[in-house]
């Protein structure tokens, strides 16, 4: 039996992987599950009701797009948060970010460029499906360090002309994921003029816009509109798993260009899984609440201002400026997930499951990534042991 070369290499997924270094080990105290981006806080109390009451829509195909009331309401949002009046033919609904970041590179990844195969730009770390569609498309991964010396941000500037001319897309994620560093504007303007000059595209996952400590993040779309960017250049995901604490609705969207949106919405009606009625009904009402968003983001704050008071001391300790995890700086993130767990029962995550090596470097192998989504006594807990464990 033949299978398919190019994901013949593939190393376990990072939570497999976590599973098989900490699993056959008894925990060292009462197991806290600090690994997992899963949000806990709760979900508005109407969603359940809203729900039942389109109960009957399981029972009908749902529009592949959309329905034109959540994609109106998705354009709603996006006026109120970035000041850009985007149509609905620039908006389709999705079953999560995950599913749009893998399908947009299928849909929108040339064959060649400039005659050469091309590149898609990936941060190291990174949320592993960039580089899983960018193998799927035949393109070459560029792994970027994302690292304390560049603000957690890559810098795509860095490269060779030769490289950029080759590139399709960049991935770009902010609030970053796991480091929780959000790209100014400065930034932005000039990621938008670097892929003006070498034309291609940005795909902009901002599914942790919203978790943020103070300032609301810049946002791709918005910087791309005021800078009189090509329409096409820059797409943006989103999510109402983070936003909204509904992880398991797995409802999202992408929004881009009319030619974008157009081409990406052609390979879903062939490929893709519309979101069905009662979720897009779901969607519709929560996407139009804020109530609900500003007091998940105080909950959040409340968590740091804990993880500043118990690890605010340690060297090289930082309050991201958006997402829900710490970037803990450890010697070896791998070791030190297994020390903490056989010692305390803390589970956390090594970053380097979260990177790939580049040169022989791992940027994730000195850091391991704890997510902030338990409730805030627990939190409380698991760093405090944190902290003995590792740091004292």
């Amino acid at each position: 039996m033949i299978y398919p070369e190019r994901f013949s290499n593939l190393a376990d997924y990072a939570f497999p992987r976590l599973r098989a270094l900490l699993d056959h080990h008894e925990a060292g105290g009462e197991p806290i599950a600090l690994t997992i981006g899963e949000p806990q806080h709760p979900f508005p109390a109407w969603v359940g009701e809203e729900m039942a009451a389109n109960i009957g829509g399981f029972a009908k195909y749902p529009p592949n797009d959309g329905e034109p009331a959540l994609l109106e309401a998705i354009s709603g949002w996006i006026k109120r948060r970035y000041g850009v009046d985007y149509g609905t033919d620039q908006i389709m609904a999705l079953n999560g970010t995950r599913e749009g970041l893998y399908n947009a590179a299928m849909a929108l990844c040339p064959e060649t460029k400039n005659g050469k195969r091309p590149v898609i730009l990936t941060p190291n770390p990174f949320y592993q499906v960039y580089m899983i569609a960018t193998i799927s498309v035949g393109a070459e991964s560029v792994f970027v360090p994302a690292t304390a010396e560049t603000g957690f941000l890559p810098d795509y500037h860095s490269l060779p002309a030769d490289v950029l001319d080759r590139t399709t897309i960049a991935y770009i994620c902010s609030p970053s994921n796991p480091q929780g560093a959000v790209a100014s504007r400065d930034y932005w303007r000039d990621l938008i003029a670097l892929a003006e000059k070498h034309d291609f595209r940005i795909f902009a996952d901002e599914c942790y816009s919203e978790i943020y400590r103070s300032k609301a993040p810049a946002g791709a779309l918005e910087m791309a509109a005021e800078m009189g960017a090509d329409p096409e250049r820059v797409t943006i995901f989103h999510s109402l798993s983070k936003r909204s604490n509904l992880p398991g609705l797995r409802s999202g969207f992408v929004a881009g260009g009319v030619e974008t949106i157009r081409r990406i919405r052609q390979l879903r009606a062939y490929s893709g899984a519309p979101l069905p009625l009662p979720i897009q009904r779901v969607s519709t009402r929560v996407w139009n609440d804020e109530d609900h968003v500003i007091e998940n983001r105080k909950l959040y704050n409340e968590k740091y201002e804990v993880a500043r008071e118990i690890l605010g001391d340690v060297p090289g300790f930082e309050i991201p400026e958006g997402g829900f995890f710490l970037w803990l700086p450890v010697p070896d993130g791998e070791k030190a997930t297994l020390k903490l767990w056989l010692e305390t029962g803390v589970r956390v995550l090594p970053g380097e499951y979260l990177s790939r090596d580049v040169n022989n470097e791992n940027p994730g192998k000195g850091y391991i990534r704890v997510a902030m989504v338990a409730p805030i006594e627990q939190m409380r807990k698991g760093l405090s042991l944190i902290r003995a464990c590792l740091y004292d």
